[in-house]
């Protein structure tokens, strides 16, 4: 994706970067990409120190980025997080019932990452 943007605004022209909060998470999602994708895990809330040392060192003020965390307190607490440093992230929402992105059934996190475009092994889509 490029952006042509005018004077002061971002450009978004990197690689695309999915922000999860956990291991079991990013296991979860790989599995099922047939594509490459760089996943962060934030391994729960993140400080001011830390967030700023993740957006620096990914670039994520220039990149396109992916928000997926869990449907709890603490995932939400994340997402706002990033919902104020990075406004052009687009936030990718688990079914409430599952709770837990690593307790999402494959289809059903197979849908909502293909609705965004991402490319998923056939396998996962039935």
């Amino acid at each position: 994706m490029v952006c042509f943007c005018t004077e002061g605004e971002i450009g978004m022209n990197g690689n695309p970067v999915m922000i999860v909060e956990g291991i079991t998470d990013k296991k979860h999602i790989t599995k099922m990409l047939a594509q490459s994708l760089e996943i962060i895990c934030t391994h729960g809330t993140l400080g001011v120190e830390r967030m700023e040392e993740l957006i620096e060192d990914y670039e994520l003020d220039y990149r396109p980025v992916y928000i997926l965390v869990d449907e709890d307190y603490s995932g939400h607490k994340l997402r706002e997080q990033f919902k104020e440093e990075l406004p052009h992230a687009t936030h990718l929402f688990i079914n409430k019932t599952y709770r837990e992105v690593a307790a999402t059934p494959e289809p059903e996190l197979a849908r909502l990452l293909a609705s965004n475009r991402f490319q998923i092994k056939p396998i996962y889509m039935t």
